[in-house]
């Protein structure tokens, strides 16, 4: 963003015309040098908080080569609080306020012994010992009439900051620079309001300033912020935040080049970097947008303060006193081709900000539409009890009004609304007063965002994704903000959801890994080593927050090095604690989105599925047990994936790395009708009954197979069929079919005196005696020229399935398999002369793992990152 450069010579300003802000117009005067020439700055407590910190302010002074500079200094660090303690001390008859004020006396002491010397020192201490005599008496008087009025807490309270510009302007004058300290009561004269805020009084304050300079010529002047009179030459404050307000105001007399506000962060964050860690400074706002901002919570500048230099075109630059590498963040009018088309969302967006501690308040009934003044009504009764409205949203139809208060005031507010409707509730034409606490305000920020397509659904896509649910929303006609209000615990991980998507540029996501075993082993392996890239490459970030056996665990707040998983899961693991590890995964509160990858093939982690998925946690599985267990079961999952933003991902669960449950989908969702799915589903049995020739032995084939690793500890596993009923089971649901897992017969290759054995070893023992019977069907179906396949059916036509061994010609597609491949045949009515196919690696980790991998990168694409 650019600022509009001022025109002219140092005697000329522009005029820009602000709607609904009144600046008093001002006369030239040639007395009053105005224009470039002058800088501002002003430095917070923070910033004069020691005599270290006040010499780094005198250098950075020295250091600004402008002709001439206005300085506001507020009182060192906590001196404000401290006096004002001293009047509530004194006004208590707590006779503590006398040695209170010595604490007081004593800092600016030492500090002025730390800074100063000679004739300086003295006559500093001197006119602070008279400052604090006078002081005594005054608050002795408080203490006797047990109350201070406004005026006398305001000339007390003011104290701070004259004698930090003191001190200050001595230590200038010091080094050699002509230099002037302005008591700015002598100057500012602002108006008390009933808001417990005060509206300068320009064209007065204008004359003051003239006649000020005219009587202490100086090229450096340091002013008191925070202090000013009133017209009758009272002494006043500008409240709280006010020396940010003294040096905006002193900016715009005398059109300064522009107002630097030195404090203790480097600029202003797109969001608050104690919520967000992912936070950047910004390099420019408009004044809109900093005015946006303040209003709701951003660490800022009062939206006061903004007022004075608008008019003017004077930029404001925020800057930390403590990092001067750090340029800061300019607020400044943007240049004109910065409403240009060529933006996108993301620098249209420029902050987020967030209000806690509020309650909404809901009035509702038929008798509000088209009633004139109820509105007008509503809140009035609110004005009455003194309550500070944040937000406001009416339905078009006029049918209910909600708004957004601070908790502690919606009692009150509430009693009202019920005292001033009681006929109307009584009646019938009000149906409710709502209060629905307990909730809080998420802003988005931004110039023109509102009129930039496609920002409203990216901000409310984010927070639906990352399953949080909006209860109100109001958007302004003036186009830099878009407010909605959520539950209070939402508030972070929505704060953290939107500015992810808007900001980061990046899908960050928490992963949990559960069951490290050999496909999750695999996949934490396939993660370290694509980690790199997809950050990179795609703006995916995978961050493994936690890895859980069945004995062990392993958790981290940053992310485990998967470098070393392996090594912390040996040394550093603590007691497998699965609600605990959730929590931690889940809970993690700098990443908005979390998914639990379950990589075993337990049906009691199966069992927690659906209640992750209520909480918004998304899941990736391989394991079959949710889907091909009981029925009821898998319809409440895929009901509850259907009707939220939270992802359940299985393609593993049926062809390892193949996409055979994505190619069902897809033919269902684009109106096909699925007649039968027919395939060769395990991997292991594929390797059997590939190998499963000549004269070879099919216990020899199994040995074979277990030897490789194709198979399950116990082979028995793999030959009783179970399996592939359960892929089939899954692909019958799929296609639409209400089958639980005793409906489909099956097949056992296992022999019945075998399916006892006590162990696997004795099976494999045992199985050669065995051998005789399956080489006889071998053997007659190479006589008619066939092959034995062992396969999965689901007949949709006649709502059935099952599993068996089959033979096939020497020509089918399932007969030309080598290796553990799988085969799976989809006839359906597109496809029903020549079925589609789906063929392909069916067993092993890497592919298994690399199908999961797949899942967890589709479910990054549907949280916002390219697909």
């Amino acid at each position: 963003m650019g600022c509009l450069a001022k025109r002219g010579s140092r005697e000329t300003f522009i005029s820009a015309s602000i709607a609904d802000i009144s600046v008093d117009n001002s006369i030239e005067r040639a007395y009053l040098p105005k224009g470039d020439m002058w800088s501002v700055h002003k430095f917070g407590g923070t910033c004069v908080g020691s005599s270290k910190r006040i010499q780094n302010v005198a250098d950075i002074i020295s250091n600004d080569p402008s002709e001439r500079k206005l300085v506001v200094v507020s009182a060192m660090s906590q001196v404000t609080d401290m006096m004002y303690n001293l009047i509530y001390k004194a006004q208590s008859r707590d006779d503590s306020y006398i040695s209170s004020l010595d604490d007081v006396f004593e800092k600016h002491k030492i500090t002025a012994n730390d800074l100063l010397d000679g004739e300086d020192l003295e006559g500093f201490l001197s006119q602070l010992l008279h400052d604090i005599n006078n002081l005594k008496a005054m608050l002795r008087a408080i203490y006797i009439a047990g109350h201070a009025t406004e005026s006398f807490s305001d000339f007390v309270v003011g104290h701070g900051e004259l004698w930090s510009a003191q001190m200050l302007s001595s230590l200038i004058n010091k080094h050699g620079m002509q230099c002037n300290w302005m008591d700015t009561r002598d100057v500012l004269i602002v108006n008390p309001t009933s808001s417990n805020q005060v509206d300068p009084n320009y064209l007065e304050s204008e004359k003051r300033l003239e006649k000020w300079l005219s009587q202490n010529p100086a090229e450096t002047i340091i002013a008191t912020g925070f202090i000013a009179s009133t017209p009758q030459n009272i002494p006043t404050t500008l409240k709280r935040d006010g020396s940010d307000f003294s040096a905006a105001i002193m900016g715009a007399l005398v059109r300064a080049r522009q107002v630097t506000i030195w404090t203790d962060v480097d600029g202003v964050y797109s969001a608050d970097p104690r919520k967000v860690s992912e936070a950047v400074i910004l390099t420019t706002l408009s004044y809109q947008e900093a005015w946006e901002m303040s209003y709701f919570g951003a660490n800022v500048l009062h939206p006061r303060t903004i007022i004075p230099v608008m008019k003017h075109n004077i930029p404001i630059v925020i800057r930390n006193i403590f990092n001067l590498s750090a340029s800061g963040t300019i607020i400044c009018q943007p240049s004109a081709n910065e409403n240009g088309d060529s933006q996108g969302i993301e620098s249209i967006v420029k902050g987020f900000a967030t209000i806690d501690n509020l309650a909404l308040v809901n009035v509702e009934g038929t008798g509000m539409a088209g009633v004139p003044g109820t509105a007008s009504a509503i809140f009035g009764a609110v004005k009455e009890v003194g309550a500070n409205v944040i937000m406001i949203s009416q339905a078009s139809s006029e049918h209910s009004v909600c708004f957004a208060v601070p908790e502690k005031e919606v009692n009150d507010v509430a009693e009202a609304l019920q005292s001033r409707f009681r006929q109307a509730l009584d009646a019938g034409r009000l149906s409710q007063v709502e209060v629905i606490p307990n909730c809080s305000i998420l802003a988005a920020v931004g110039q023109k965002m509102a009129s930039t397509p496609g920002v409203s659904a990216s901000l409310f896509s984010a927070l639906a994704k990352a399953n949080i649910n909006v209860r109100a929303i109001a958007q302004g006609c003036s186009e830099y903000n878009i407010t909605v209000v959520l539950k209070r615990e939402d508030c972070i991980r929505a704060l953290r959801a939107v500015h992810s998507r808007f900001y980061l540029s990046k899908t960050t996501i928490a992963v949990g890994i559960i069951g490290p075993g050999l496909i999750g082993a695999t996949l934490l392996d396939q993660l370290r080593d694509q980690a790199g890239v997809l950050k990179e490459e795609f703006n995916i970030d995978l961050r493994v927050m936690g890895i859980i056996g069945s004995r062990k665990m392993i958790l981290s707040h940053l992310g485990i090095d998967l470098a070393k998983w392996r090594d912390l899961h040996k040394e550093k693991a603590e007691v497998a604690d699965l609600e605990k590890f959730v929590q931690h995964v889940h809970g993690h509160q700098l990443i908005p989105n979390t998914v639990l990858v379950d990589c075993t093939a337990d049906s009691n982690v199966a069992n927690h599925y659906y209640n992750w998925l209520c909480k918004g946690i998304h899941v990736v599985t391989p394991n079959k047990k949710a889907n091909s267990g009981p029925l009821d079961r898998y319809l409440k999952l895929r009901a509850l994936q259907r009707r939220s933003y939270t992802h359940y991902f299985y393609e593993a669960t049926v062809g390892a790395g193949l996409p055979i449950i994505s190619t069902l989908r897809g033919l269902l969702e684009t109106g096909d009708k699925i007649l039968r799915i027919e395939g060769i589903f395990s991997g292991t049995l594929s390797y059997i009954f590939n190998n499963f020739i000549g004269n070879r032995a099919f216990s020899e084939v199994v040995a074979e197979a277990k030897q490789a690793g194709y198979t399950e500890p116990d082979p028995r596993d793999d030959l009783s069929g179970t399996d592939v009923a359960r892929k089939v089971i899954i692909l019958a649901r799929e296609s639409g079919l209400k089958l639980e897992l005793s409906d489909i017969p099956v097949q056992s290759l296992v022999p019945e005196p075998l399916r006892l054995s006590a162990s696997a070893d004795e099976f494999m023992e045992r199985l050669p005696k065995y051998d005789a019977d399956i080489a006889k069907k071998r053997h007659d179906a190479e006589a008619a020229d066939d092959v034995l396949r062992y396969v999965g059916v689901v007949d949709v036509i006649n709502e059935k399935g099952n599993v068996e061994l089959r033979r096939y010609k020497k020509d089918h597609p399932f007969s030309q398999l080598s290796g553990s491949d799988n085969i799976i045949a989809f006839t359906t009515k597109r496809y029903k002369e020549q079925p589609l196919i789906v063929r392909g690696p069916g067993a092993g980790a890497q592919v298994t793992a690399g199908g999961v991998f797949s899942d967890i990168l589709r479910l990054a694409s549907y949280l916002g990152a390219p697909s």
